[in-house]
């Protein structure tokens, strides 16, 4: 399984570090299986038990996962390591729908407020020793989420949304955890949590994310944590509505001491309610004892502010910002102010607006010729097909870069991701026709075979 390699030290450290070369010079590749750990350790002539101890440092860094009698193997996106999944190639003329990225005509000018925040009013800003929150954009952010129902008494800033959710997770779990993740849910998630140790429990999305039958049985099955997307979900678009939400506190309200993460990375681009799953509305308290909600503006107002706000009960906050001053420190000034006259400024309407004139076209047309899709908010849409691979070079072919699912699922079957940002229109019954096309020209050769 080591190929030519022969491992040959003798320590847990070593043998560890030894495995670590292998992944970062490209010998072991993401996926790739490892030794069980009793053939190696009889290889090597030591206690299983040494192997165990080097497979288990290796997990806890980010580098393999381990599945119990499925055996070891190297993450997809070793945290060791700076490559990452195989980009899709997009080559001249072809538009590309793959990428996540907001439509850039739709963000603000950042250059005036950008000039306007190299002179912030306190000299102590941006200095050793000095703040670590600006006031802007506290102001802005708290009432934007109290708007919303959300509790403001504890806040802090992070360097976007997944940073926050990063320093959230290690601010309460441990190597080893489960994570109740959304599937199909955000591919980036599901690389940083085994990069941190923790396992994915999967989580079935429908149109108003997940369902209350899969999240009880994530928390039936131990999980010490709990991610949702209430609008905006990547990549299926889905919407917690009321009812929705109501039932999912029900069901958080019986687990108190799991962590809840709510991700709103949508904020500024979508036109439906938030409906906060930390707090019952109306009554008092949260529904478990530790939650945040993330807030990012990377959608909104651009990416490369890599900015995103975050609310939680006081003891998370604190613990994220404590460690937080430890490190980084803080996110810079410039950005923090950049973003709160941006955000002050900002008019979400006509964005949302937008994008959804563009999903709307696409599902419509879709549903057309017969083809199931979602997307019912934000900048995707989601469509499930029967095989992944032909569906992306039959639009490849026709002019379209997609994405394909499995960058995005655990258990659920597969599918297409389309970023409607890079969409007008006017392309839709374009890109319409030539989704049926390849479909059809599948589904015949399935029935052919």
């Amino acid at each position: 399984m080591l190929g030519d390699y022969r491992i040959t030290a003798r320590r847990a450290n070593d043998i560890a570090a030894e495995i670590e070369t292998l992944v970062a010079d490209g010998a072991l590749t993401p996926g790739a299986a490892l030794p069980p750990l009793r053939d190696l350790a009889v290889e090597l002539g030591v206690n299983p038990n040494t192997v165990a101890a080097a497979y288990r440092m290796l997990r806890e860094r980010g580098v393999i996962e381990t599945a119990g009698r499925r055996g070891s193997r190297v993450l997809p996106r070793p945290a060791l390591t700076p490559r990452d999944y195989a980009a899709l190639e997009v080559p001249e003329g072809v538009r590309d729908l793959a990428d996540g990225n907001p439509d850039a005509r739709l963000l603000p000018d950042p250059a005036p407020a950008l000039a306007a925040a190299g002179r912030g009013p306190d000299p102590a800003a941006g200095r050793y020793g000095g703040p670590e929150l600006d006031p802007g954009l506290l102001a802005v952010a708290r009432r934007s989420l109290a708007e919303d129902g959300v509790p403001v008494d504890a806040v802090g800033v992070a360097s976007g949304a997944l940073d926050a959710q990063e320093r959230i997770f290690q601010a309460w779990l441990r190597p080893g955890d489960a994570v109740a993740v959304e599937d199909p849910g955000w591919g980036s998630l599901f690389d940083l949590l085994p990069a941190l140790g923790l396992r994915l429990q999967p989580m079935p999305v429908d149109d108003e994310g997940p369902t209350v039958d899969g999240l009880r049985a994530a928390l039936a099955a131990g999980v010490r944590a709990v991610v949702v997307t209430v609008r905006a979900q990547n990549p299926t678009g889905a919407v917690v509505g009321a009812e929705r939400a109501s039932q999912l506190r029900a069901v958080l309200a019986e687990h108190p001491d799991v962590l809840l993460v709510e991700d709103d990375h949508g904020h500024g681009i979508v036109d439906q309610p938030y409906p906060a799953l930390c707090v019952e509305p109306g009554r008092e308290g949260s529904v478990v004892r530790h939650w945040a909600v993330v807030r990012s503006v990377a959608k909104s107002l651009g990416p490369d502010l890599r900015v995103a706000v975050f609310a939680g009960d006081r003891e998370t906050v604190d613990r994220v910002r404590g460690r937080q001053r430890l490190g980084a420190g803080w996110v810079s000034h410039l950005l923090q102010r950049t973003a709160a006259a941006l955000w002050e400024a900002f008019d979400p309407a006509p964005t949302a607006a937008s994008y959804r004139a563009r999903r709307e076209a696409l599902l419509s047309g879709l549903a057309r010729h017969g083809i199931a899709a979602h997307g019912r908010s934000g900048l995707y849409v989601w469509i499930p097909v029967a095989d992944e691979t032909s569906a992306v070079a039959g639009l490849l072919q026709r002019g379209w870069a997609v994405s394909p699912g499995a960058r995005y699922r655990l258990q659920t079957g597969p599918g297409l991701r389309l970023t409607v940002s890079g969409l007008d229109l006017e392309d839709c019954p374009r890109l319409v026709d030539d989704v049926a096309a390849v479909l059809r020209r599948r589904s015949a050769t399935a029935r052919g075979a």
